[in-house]
C-alpha cells in the first residue's frame, strides 16, 4: 500500500507516504496512487483540512534514480518524465486553489519533486534534523515540481536562486530561517500539531480559504487594478452565501460563527 488515509476529528484527514513510497513516491504506479487519494480528499466537501506526511526517515524523497537510469538506457526517460509531470501538475495546480487546507508535515527529507509537494501546502512544519534540497542540479535536469515558482514566493527570487545554484540541502531549522517553512515541532508532535493547524486553518468558511489561497497566488502576477477586480468577484460570490450570514450573526450575536 502507497498511501494510508486516516479520517480525524473536526474535519480533517492524515495521508501518510508508506516507507516504500516516502523512499521513492515518482514512479507512474505510486505517484497515480498518491494523487487518487488527495483527489478523493479534495472531492468531499466534509473533509476541511488535510495532513500530508512521510514515514521513517522522508517526507516524501522524489523520483527512484534506478528506475531513471533504466529509462534512459532502454530511451523511454522522455515518456516517463512526462508521465510523472502529467500527474503531479494538475495535482498542485489543484490543491493550490481547493478550498481544502493542505498542511505538510515534513518529518524526513524533502527532495526533488517532493520539495515541491511540500512546498504546495498551505503550511509546513518540519523537524530540526528534516534535510530539504532540490537536487536537480545534481542530475543535471532543470528544477521541477512547482519549485520555481513555489520557493521564490517564500523566500524571495535570489534566495532561491542560491539555494538551486549552490545545490544547497537546508536543515529544518534552515527552512524555517529561510521562511520556506512555518514551524518547527518534534516527533513526537509533528502530527499532532500538523492536525491542530489543520483544523484551526480548515474552521473558516469555504469561499474564505479557497478565495484567499487563489488571491494570495495571483497578487504577484496582477496589476493592482486586476487584483482589486479578482478581489470583487470573491467576495460578491461570498457575501450571497449562508455562511456570510452565520457569520453576520455570530458578530451581532457575540460568539463564534459555525460555518459549515
Amino acid at each position: 500500500m502507497a498511501v494510508e488515509v486516516e479520517r480525524c476529528e473536526e474535519g480533517v484527514a492524515v495521508v501518510t507516504l508508506t516507507a516504500e513510497s516516502a523512499r521513492n513516491a515518482f514512479s507512474i504506479e505510486v505517484m497515480t496512487k498518491i494523487s487518487s487519494a488527495i483527489y478523493t480528499i479534495l472531492d468531499d466537501e466534509s473533509i476541511r483540512a488535510f495532513v500530508l506526511t512521510g514515514s521513517g526517515k522522508f517526507f516524501c524523497a522524489g523520483a527512484d534514480i534506478n528506475e531513471f537510469r533504466t529509462c534512459y538506457d532502454d530511451e523511454s526517460i522522455a515518456e516517463l518524465v512526462q508521465g510523472l509531470t502529467e500527474i503531479l501538475h494538475p495535482l498542485l495546480v489543484r490543491g493550490r486553489e481547493s478550498a481544502t487546507v493542505y498542511v505538510a508535515a515534513m518529518n524526513g527529507a524533502a527532495a526533488g519533486c517532493g520539495l515541491g509537494l511540500a512546498l504546495a501546502a498551505d503550511y509546513r512544519l518540519a523537524l530540526e534534523e528534516t534535510k530539504i534540497a532540490a537536487a536537480f542540479f545534481s542530475l543535471g535536469l532543470s528544477p521541477d515540481g512547482g519549485t520555481t515558482w513555489l520557493l521564490p514566493r517564500l523566500v524571495g527570487n535570489q534566495r532561491a536562486k542560491r539555494f538551486f545554484f549552490n545545490n544547497e540541502t537546508w536543515s529544518g531549522q534552515d527552512a524555517l530561517n529561510a521562511g520556506a517553512v512555518d514551524e518547527i515541532s518534534t516527533l513526537d508532535k509533528l502530527t499532532e500539531r500538523a492536525c491542530e493547524v489543520a483544523a484551526n486553518w480548515g474552521k473558516w468558511a469555504g469561499l474564505s480559504r479557497s478565495g484567499t489561497k487563489q488571491l494570495l497566488d495571483s497578487q504577484s502576477f496582477n496589476d493592482f487594478e486586476t487584483q482589486l477586480k479578482l478581489e470583487q468577484q470573491r467576495i460578491v460570490e461570498a457575501s450571497q452565501t449562508e455562511n456570510f450570514s452565520e457569520g453576520v450573526d455570530g458578530f451581532l450575536e457575540k460568539r463564534q460563527p459555525n460555518f459549515r
